[in-house]
């Protein structure tokens, strides 16, 4: 069980402050799309998303997708934000995490995963030893294989006190 459960957790990705990331020595970020950038299959961006990453930036702090959709999928929300990325992932799966964070010349030690799922996000991290830091889905996913997800999630958050 603990390695599902994340090190951070945030109602938003716009609520994460670089003061922060900077003190918990998080460099490199990984970000999921659905239900983190934007509502799941959504096309439009969440509301605060670009001057946040502006912020982040402006500090320092690189930034990279890596997500389990397709390239036609983050391709476009990749290149309206000027973002490079890591599409079919695998997540959880260590290889999409490593090629995201070699891409960018980072380390495992100072990178970390900002997503939705216990399930691919969080134990991703977990397996490739960087910081998960899960937040509340934009909105919930009316497909049935996520309700069962989003189910047990709900059971682990309740056990993890968060």
């Amino acid at each position: 069980m603990a390695l599902l459960k994340p090190h951070f957790r945030f109602r938003r990705i716009t609520d994460i402050e670089v003061d922060f990331l900077k003190k918990k020595n998080i460099d490199l970020l990984l970000l999921d799309v659905d239900n983190t950038l934007s509502t799941h299959h959504g096309t439009v961006l969440l509301d605060g998303l670009t001057d946040w990453l502006e912020k982040i930036q402006s500090a320092g702090i690189r930034v990279i997708i890596l997500s389990n959709s397709k390239r036609c999928r983050v391709e476009p929300f990749a290149t309206g934000i000027g973002l490079d990325y890591v599409s079919m992932g695998l997540k959880p799966l260590p290889f999409g995490y490593l090629k995201a964070i070699r891409r960018l010349g980072g380390t495992r030690r100072n990178s970390a995963i900002i997503g939705d799922q216990l399930f691919t996000d969080s134990l991703g991290g977990h397996i490739v030893g960087i910081k998960s830091i899960i937040l509340e889905p934009i909105e919930r996913e009316s497909m049935f294989s996520f309700k069962i997800r989003r189910y047990f999630e709900d059971k682990l958050y309740k056990m993890y006190k968060f």
